[in-house]
C-alpha cells in the first residue's frame, strides 16, 4: 500500500528595513499583486498576508512594514506589527539589498534577530543589478552578522530563485492542515487591497511632504445594476489643506491622474471594468489619533 503524502503547512515572516524589496517578494510569492510598492520608505503599514498553495504544502507569508524608528502612532503601530509578525511563526525571512552596502538598519536587525530561535533564512534580494563576484562578497558579509539557516540570493523582480526559496522553506514547515482553500492568495478584505493600490499611485506622484499624510478609505464597492461594471467610491485623506490642492492639482488633474493609473490594477484585482469615483478630504494630524488609524484598518 502507497505511503501517503505529507502534507506541511506553515507560517512564514517576511522582514527588513525599508525598501528592499519585502513587498516585490510577497506579490511574486502570491502570483499577483496585493502589496503595494514604492520607492518612499515605510510605504507598507499592514501587516499583509499572502497564500502559496502547492499540492504538498501551504505556505502562509506575513509581510511587514519596515523597521524604523517611530515619530508618531502610526509608525509606533508600523513597528509594533514587526514584532508581532515573529511570533509564532516557523521560519523568518531576512531581506537584505544585494546591491547596497550592508547598513546600521541591517545590523540592528540581526541584532533583534539574534534573540529568536525560530529558523532563518537571509535573502540577498536584487541580485540581478550585481555582478557575481559582489554577490559572493555580499554572502561573506552576511555570514558576520549572525548564525542563519539559509542565506539565499534571489530577484523579487524577476522571478530568480523564487521556486528555491519555496523548496527550502517547506523542509522547515512541519506537518499540518490547509489553512485557507487552495485558490485563495491573501486574506486580506477586498476593500483594504483597493485602497492600498489607490495609496501607491498617491505615493508614486506626488512629493516629498505630502506621502506619509495620506490614507486612504474605500467606502463603496457596487456592482451596477444591468451593467458590466463596479462603482468604486473612495476618499484620499490628508493632513493639510496644501496637501489637498497637491493631490487635486491644478483643474483637477493629479487625482485625475491617480485614479486613472489606480484604475488598471483594482480592474485586474477585482476582474471587471470599473467606475472610480475619487475625494479628497482633510483630517488634521490623522496619523496620531487612533480612531482615524482604527477607522482606515491600521489597527
Amino acid at each position: 500500500m502507497p505511503r501517503e503524502e505529507i502534507f506541511r503547512s506553515g507560517f512564514v515572516t517576511i522582514l527588513g528595513r525599508p525598501n528592499v524589496g519585502k513587498s516585490t517578494l510577497l506579490n511574486q510569492l502570491a502570483g499577483q499583486k496585493i502589496a503595494i510598492m514604492s520607492d518612499k520608505p515605510q510605504t507598507t503599514r499592514n501587516k499583509i498576508q499572502a497564500v502559496l498553495t502547492r499540492k504538498d504544502a501551504q505556505i502562509v507569508f506575513i509581510d511587514t512594514p519596515g523597521m524604523h524608528k517611530p515619530k508618531h502612532k502610526l509608525g509606533e503601530f508600523m513597528v509594533a506589527e514587526v514584532y508581532r509578525a515573529l511570533e509564532e511563526v516557523e521560519v523568518i525571512l531576512f531581506v537584505l539589498d544585494a546591491s547596497e552596502e550592508i547598513g546600521s538598519g541591517d545590523k540592528f536587525i540581526a541584532e533583534q534577530l539574534a534573540k529568536i530561535e525560530t529558523p532563518i533564512f537571509v535573502l540577498l534580494n536584487k541580485v540581478d543589478l550585481i555582478a557575481p563576484l559582489r554577490l559572493a562578497q555580499v554572502q561573506e558579509e552576511v555570514k558576520s552578522l549572525g548564525n542563519f539557516q539559509q542565506i539565499v540570493p534571489l530577484s523579487a523582480k524577476t522571478g530568480e530563485n523564487i521556486e528555491l526559496l519555496v523548496d527550502e522553506i517547506i523542509k522547515f514547515l512541519p506537518e499540518g492542515p490547509q489553512y485557507y482553500p487552495e485558490d485563495m492568495v491573501t486574506d486580506q478584505p477586498e476593500r483594504l487591497i483597493i485602497a492600498e493600490l489607490i495609496r501607491e499611485k498617491a505615493l508614486h506622484l506626488t512629493r516629498e511632504e505630502v506621502p506619509h499624510a495620506i490614507g486612504v478609505e474605500v467606502e463603496e464597492v457596487t456592482k451596477r445594476t444591468n451593467k458590466n461594471t463596479v462603482y468604486v467610491r473612495a476618499v484620499i485623506y490628508v493632513e493639510r489643506e496644501s496637501q489637498k490642492g497637491i493631490i487635486v492639482g491644478k483643474k483637477g488633474s493629479m487625482l485625475k491622474e491617480i485614479g486613472q493609473l489606480a484604475r488598471g490594477d483594482i480592474e485586474n484585482l477585482l476582474g471587471s471594468p470599473i467606475f472610480l469615483d475619487l475625494w479628497v478630504k482633510v483630517k488634521e494630524d490623522w496619523r496620531n489619533r487612533e480612531n482615524m488609524l482604527h477607522f482606515l484598518g491600521y489597527e
